[in-house]
């Protein structure tokens, strides 16, 4: 029997309520057309996507977006089967839902998981009703509430919640405060970033560099909103927040595994991890990324070149499936290698880059090695380099370090 190599699937759901003010992801509302349309051809993708990945067997995969709990039951669970039927998915593969709050019923839950879901990740991102306005979501927290509750009354044991600090007008207490409700509820997994104002977005419209309240694409609600937003934290509050996150959590019981996730012991996110640690992954859907063989790539972005594609033809197919191909350089994979695996509070295994590699670390990066260590922003510990507290902290810089 053939031994076969591990991979991981990232499912893209583009479809969303409304779109937040802060959120730079490939999504938007659409209507039960453009979902059954969408849903159809997802499925047709992964009937063919399937036949290139035969000498590969799936470890994880993570459905995200766009909300994926907004499409109907009926089309989730289709595509939860075909890729049950057309890849060979491990046994005991992690199985991730991204699910709003306000957009799960129990019944859903329960068809999610006789589907293969086995983990669900939720995006609350703040306990205060007045930043969630501010944010732009649709729910409260108390919504928020009733939508976890539904979550473990349909059987659910790993639950990911995802919070944001450092959003306008929140205060050190006030994120303290979310911090608290949250770890009350006792989920397995906490996913805590600090916000990015990302361009392109309504938020960079207000807080950027360059200030822009005249975009044509914003009706004047939407406008008179944004200027009545407050301020966002200065910097030596956002840090203060940031600490703040790693010692309450760490109290909580929530080991910090990755910059910005924790969790209890055994329930970190594996997809996450896969990518950390160079798994290879295939995107399946509008827009989504891939890392195969050596070779990176994307999905067409475009909603209706999507729809309208013809998977079946191998031109057509590479058109929309395989756009901006790249196939990485060594130096590319190292570089790679080093900026993702430096993430993990673990950090790069020097066995791990002799096996990826056939070289010894010290031999590519013998002198940043040594440089960083001597400056306190690295250590060797049990085989592994990684990142002191210091480190993280300016960990933008030490990643450039490595760039071959």
């Amino acid at each position: 029997m053939m031994n076969k190599k591990n991979m991981e699937l990232y499912v893209h759901i583009p479809f969303c309520a409304r779109k937040c003010a802060y959120c730079d992801f490939l999504s938007f509302p659409g209507n039960k057309r453009m979902q059954q349309e969408y849903t159809e051809q997802l499925l047709e993708e992964i009937k063919y996507q399937s036949a290139y990945t035969r000498e590969y067997q799936v470890i994880s995969i993570f459905i995200g977006g766009g909300t994926p709990s907004i499409l109907e039951t009926n089309q989730m669970t289709a595509i939860l089967n075909a890729l049950n039927s057309q890849f060979d998915i491990h046994s005991e593969a992690e199985i991730t839902m991204e699910a709003n709050p306000g957009t799960v019923t129990s019944e859903a839950l329960i068809q999610y998981k006789r589907a293969g879901v086995n983990r669900i990740s939720m995006g609350l991102q703040s306990a205060d009703d007045k930043e969630l306005g501010y944010l732009g979501r649709i729910h409260t927290y108390d919504e928020f509430l009733k939508s976890y509750q539904r979550v473990r009354m349909a059987g659910f044991d790993n639950v990911n919640v995802d919070l944001i600090s450092a959003i306008p007008g929140q205060t050190v207490e006030s994120w303290k405060n979310t911090l608290k409700k949250v770890t009350m509820l006792k989920p397995e997994h906490i996913s805590a970033y600090s916000l990015i104002v990302e361009e392109g977005t309504p938020f960079y419209d207000r807080y950027g560099d360059h200030v822009e309240m005249d975009n044509d694409s914003m009706t004047r609600e939407e406008r008179r909103r944004l200027m009545s937003l407050p301020e966002l934290p200065d910097e030596d509050m956002e840090r203060e927040m940031y600490y703040l996150t790693r010692e309450f959590l760490k109290e909580q019981g929530y080991e910090r595994y990755e910059i910005s996730n924790y969790s209890r012991k055994g329930y970190e996110c594996r997809h996450n991890i896969g990518y950390w640690t160079g798994v290879e992954y295939l995107g399946l859907g509008l827009g989504s990324s891939s890392y195969m063989e050596g070779c990176r790539y994307h999905n067409t972005a475009s909603f209706q070149d999507y729809i309208n594609g013809s998977f079946g033809d191998k031109e057509e197919f590479d058109k929309l499936l395989r756009q901006e191909f790249e196939h990485l350089s060594i130096e590319e994979k190292m570089e790679e290698y080093m900026f993702l695996g430096l993430r993990l509070i673990e950090g790069v295994s020097a066995h791990g880059f002799v096996s990826s590699f056939g070289q010894n670390i010290r031999h590519v990066y013998g002198p940043v090695l040594d440089k960083l260590e001597q400056e306190g922003l690295m250590e060797l510990k049990e085989g592994f380099y990684r990142l002191t507290e210091r480190g993280i902290d300016i960990s933008n810089y030490v990643m450039s370090e490595f760039l071959l």
